[in-house]
């Protein structure tokens, strides 16, 4: 076990800073989703996107949503929403087809809401604007 302390030391530090990597990159990932449903950006989807659908309402959530968790302002409570709207888009969208998310293709959906349950419990890490706004 001795490697596993060093290991351990050597990453402590990284810790707050890994968790604010995984936040930008998931933000940003998560956004890309909002552009394309309602920027047509980087591919146009086939069908066009209404305001009030459920995919015009989830696209608004996922662009606004994803690009405050990329910056990280109002981390927790940005994450805890849309923890809530991953979990409900499984079980609207994915799980009535099938019980295994590999088969009913929600495993996308069923990680974000738990990458998004997680970062509303520990924050948006040392690299957020949260963390600034705390500072002063």
């Amino acid at each position: 076990m001795p490697a596993m302390s060093q290991l351990q030391k050597l990453l402590a530090p990284w810790t707050p800073r890994l968790l604010s990597v995984l936040r930008i990159v998931a933000g940003f990932m998560f956004m890309i989703h909002g552009t394309q449903k309602w920027l047509g950006f980087p591919v146009p989807r086939g069908s066009p996107t209404t305001l009030l659908s459920l995919s015009g309402v989830a696209g608004l959530l996922e662009l606004v949503g994803g690009a405050l968790l990329l910056v990280g302002l109002c981390t927790r409570p940005v994450a805890f929403l849309l923890s809530g709207l991953m979990a409900f888009a499984y079980f609207i969208a994915h799980a009535p087809a099938d019980f295994w998310p590999i088969v009913n293709r929600g495993e996308l959906a069923a990680l974000y809401s738990f990458v998004f349950l997680y970062l509303a419990a520990a924050g948006g890490g040392s690299w957020s604007v949260d963390r600034l706004l705390r500072r002063n």
